[in-house]
């Protein structure tokens, strides 16, 4: 997105020079866990889902600024930072859950282990094709990690006004539109993959035949 190319320009060169890329890529643990605090606390009080965004929005600096960082010094840690990127990504997303899961009453919790299956499944994709074409995609039709994090942080501060009954209601529609945008995506990729088999196997049956010729 251009606005954050411009904020990258603004903030990578003001970084404190004691502060590496790896650090920030391990605050992402401390965010998760205090996630999971803040959502338990708010089951007593949901003022403490303001504490949440703000887990959110941190999360946003340190996940995006980690990697560029790394490049803007020449310091990154490109295997080790993918991996770990990675993991700890998808921990927030679960400490998110695991958050809301002390909102919701028992009965609810089915729906809410299909919406992580769903998120689980999203992130399998995303490192699957990169297995297959090499090519790193984490948006889907424009909506992508900082759509997420902009879709939470609303959806708290409606919870903090209306309660949590909108939170309850809106998962098993949350599952079903994840299934259709996963079978869809998971269509698309493998149509594209096989056609990609078939242009290499035609590439090496003409060389066959011109070796052989």
């Amino acid at each position: 997105m251009p606005h954050e190319r411009r904020l990258a320009k603004f903030v990578l060169p003001r970084i404190p020079r004691w502060l590496e890329t790896y650090h920030l890529t391990l605050l992402t643990p401390v965010w998760s866990i205090l996630i999971v605090v803040f959502g338990y606390l708010s089951s007593r009080d949901l003022r403490w889902l303001w504490m949440g965004n703000l887990m959110i929005v941190l999360h946003y600096f340190t996940d995006h600024f980690d990697g560029k960082l790394g490049k803007y010094r020449d310091t990154g840690l490109r295997k080790w930072g993918f991996y770990l990127d990675h993991l700890f990504d998808y921990g927030f997303v679960c400490s998110i859950l695991i958050g809301y899961s002390f909102l919701l009453p028992q009965r609810a919790m089915f729906n809410l282990m299909l919406v992580l299956c769903l998120f689980s499944a999203f992130m399998f994709h995303t490192i699957l094709m990169l297995a297959a074409t090499d090519e790193l995609r984490v948006s889907f039709w424009r909506f992508g990690p900082t759509e997420l994090r902009i879709a939470l942080i609303v959806a708290n501060i409606f919870m903090i006004k209306f309660g949590t009954r909108g939170l309850k209601g809106s998962l098993p529609w949350l599952a079903f539109g994840g299934v259709i945008a996963l079978t869809v995506l998971a269509y698309t990729a493998q149509r594209k993959l096989w056609r990609v088999d078939m242009e290499e196997k035609a590439a090496a049956q003409v060389v066959s035949e011109l070796t052989t010729s």
